[in-house]
């Protein structure tokens, strides 16, 4: 059984866009959390690769998943990414998130997108979470 918090598990079930780009939540717990993604021929761009949007989802939808699973409900304050690498069509990327630290409401957590079969780095994301404070 994957290691998933209910509240990550909550929200996955909820989030429309990242289940319907084929992604696969594979972990979330403690801060860290694993998630999948095939690149199909909706995600190319006119150069033959994956679009780079589709790489800061998976980043992103991972991201949104390390960071909601201590608890409470965390929202992205900031991102940003780095292409290392083209992706292709068929491709299967996986991306993995960890926290870095926490303090306070905010969070500091990276995420890095790898093509399995052949261990290629394709992209290094790091968001900056903020809690919500209850209502």
């Amino acid at each position: 059984m994957p290691d998933i918090t209910a509240s990550v598990r909550r929200m996955w079930d909820d989030d429309a866009a990242s289940r319907k780009l084929g992604m696969e939540l594979h972990e979330a717990s403690e801060g860290r959390a694993r998630v999948s993604m095939p690149v199909t021929a909706e995600m190319v761009n006119g150069h033959g690769m994956c679009h780079g949007g589709y790489l800061f989802l998976l980043a992103d939808s991972t991201f949104a998943c390390a960071c909601n699973s201590p608890g409470p409900v965390a929202v992205a304050a900031a991102a940003d990414i780095v292409f290392v690498a083209s992706a292709q069509l068929g491709d299967v990327l996986l991306a993995e998130a960890a926290e870095r630290v926490a303090f306070g409401r905010s969070g500091v957590y990276d995420v890095t997108v790898t093509r399995p079969r052949d261990g290629q780095v394709i992209a290094e994301f790091r968001g900056r979470s903020r809690t919500l404070r209850s209502s």
